[in-house]
């Protein structure tokens, strides 16, 4: 397969916002912008809001009757690139995003006939929103953990929102968008776009 600028890829971003459905939510609202700004550089694809399934504690494939990660993990295996959106609590990251990377921590004992971790190739990339500082904290510890079980990280690979310290105003309470972090937005999804295609068409040597 012939890879060019307009080869079709495929994304899911997964929003750990610590509130299901259909209760509205900043981190959700941040990878649906995210999602967007990926569709104008040819990339389709969906938000999984983790809530809103049984994903179990544990760092197996399948933790057994009931679990969904199994699914959601066959959708991230099935994308180019994988987007992880999460509000910040205590300076850190959710819990639910925490969850998903002790999940993801099962791919260090998944490969290919040649060696290599199954996400080899794939994209990550980060959405982070709270009213505290500390964005760069929580992309740090996302980055270190997705990169850990085999995702490549594109320069600027992080769009966030953090409000004033103190205060209540919740991202999706703006009347607008931030320009930086809209900017930001666009960065990420051109970047982490470009990334994914040159990937798809070089992939990395094998590992045995």
């Amino acid at each position: 397969m012939t890879i060019t600028d307009t080869t079709p890829l495929r994304a899911v971003a997964l929003v750990c916002t610590l509130s299901p459905s259909p209760a509205s939510s900043s981190s959700q609202l941040l990878a649906e912008q995210t999602m967007a700004a990926l569709a104008e550089h040819g990339v389709t694809g969906k938000t999984i809001r983790i809530a809103d399934h049984d994903v179990k504690a544990g760092v197996k494939t399948d933790m057994g009757e009931g679990d969904a990660w199994p699914e959601i993990r066959a959708t991230i295996l099935g994308c180019d690139i994988l987007i992880l959106s999460t509000p910040i609590w205590l300076g850190h990251p959710s819990s639910i995003a925490q969850r998903v990377l002790e999940r993801l921590d099962a791919e260090l004992g998944e490969s290919d006939a040649e060696g290599r971790m199954l996400t080899y190739g794939k994209v990550a990339a980060v959405c982070v929103v709270g009213n505290e500082d500390g964005a760069h904290n929580v992309s740090a510890d996302l980055f270190q953990g997705l990169n850990d079980v085999g995702f490549s990280l594109a320069p600027n690979a992080v769009t966030y929102w953090v409000g004033e310290a103190m205060q209540g105003t919740d991202y999706q309470d703006l009347d607008k968008t931030p320009e930086k972090t809209a900017a930001a937005t666009k960065a990420l999804a051109a970047n982490t776009a470009h990334l994914a295609r040159r990937l798809k068409a070089a992939p990395y040597p094998p590992s045995s």
